[in-house]
């Protein structure tokens, strides 16, 4: 593994040992939705125990960073995260075949599993907060990894003090993330005080009006996928765009289609055949055709 830039595995990781997971920021109409996970040697839980790790939401911000130092440079445990991005969350809950939010947290889990045994670290017992049914989950884990034992329970960031560590993980890396964010759009009035991110609070729903756009909809760090944003859609305005396939109809007859664009640039497939609307002009749009560019599937 040196080889490949990672540091060397510790001797403790070919022992028997458990992980914990766990995520922060999945409620939030802003930012990413980081996973965590922490894990370290079955012999160590004692130890573990004592080290004051607690759900992250019970505990200040600057308490949350003094652990996170602490786990960090403690070399008996290993940590790492998963931070998906707002567009992403978007992207696969607006896509065609619809990826659902637990399904993302899911593969986000199952990823951070496979990241740490791809490393050759020897998993024997993870812990995790349950997401969506209790049982269907910890048996989809057991049959994606068989040699390990799965315990998934509500509240296990307060049950299980390795998923106490890895909530602190995961809400310190995002909370850092969010500080640090590069916002990518350049508009003048553009500012950082969104508040916490989370639908009800006043000043995130603040930021969100004033940073509404009637053609563009939200800022990148808007997750426009969230119902939160949809009471925004009434002030965007009605965007209409040319397919490039022509269609023929019954008689011959050579049409474009036009197609609304809405809810914020996505148009949902039960709406989108009663909100196609057969223009009069033919053949390719004079852009293409003035230009004499052609719509080619293979090169």
């Amino acid at each position: 593994m040196g080889s490949e830039g990672l540091p060397p595995l510790p001797k403790w990781a070919s022992n028997p040992c458990i992980m914990g997971i766990d995520e922060a920021g999945r409620g939030p109409v802003l930012g990413p939705m980081v996973y965590g996970c922490l894990y370290c040697a079955h012999s160590y839980q004692k130890t573990l125990s004592t080290l004051k790790f607690a759900d992250s939401k019970t505990l200040k911000e600057e308490k949350r960073e003094e652990l996170f130092e602490n786990l960090k440079a403690d070399e008996s445990i290993g940590w790492a995260v998963d931070v998906i991005d707002p567009r992403e969350l978007s992207a696969k809950m607006l896509k065609k075949n619809k990826i659902n939010l637990n399904e993302i947290s899911h593969e986000s889990a199952i990823g951070l599993i496979n990241k740490t045994l791809s490393m050759g670290v020897l998993l024997t017992e993870v812990y995790l907060d349950t997401v969506g049914d209790t049982e269907k989950y910890r048996i989809k884990l057991s049959e994606r990894f068989p040699n390990i034992k799965f315990v998934v329970a509500k509240k296990a960031d307060s049950l299980y003090p390795v998923v106490s560590g890895a909530s602190i993980v995961a809400k310190v890396t995002r909370d850092r993330a969010l500080r640090e964010w590069t916002l990518d759009e350049t508009v003048e009035e553009l500012h950082r005080s969104f508040g916490s991110g989370y639908p009800g609070d006043p000043q995130t729903k603040a930021w969100l009006k004033d940073h509404k756009h009637s053609v563009f909809g939200f800022p990148s760090l808007v997750r426009f996928s969230w119902g939160t944003c949809t009471s925004y859609y009434k002030d965007f305005v009605e965007v209409l765009w040319e397919c490039d396939a022509a269609d023929e109809d019954d008689n011959g007859k050579t049409n474009k289609r036009q197609m609304k664009l809405t809810s914020a640039g996505f148009t949902s497939s039960k709406k989108r055949k009663s909100e196609e609307i057969e223009s009069s002009s033919k053949g390719r749009c004079k852009f293409f055709q003035a230009r004499k560019l052609e719509l080619l599937s293979d090169f």
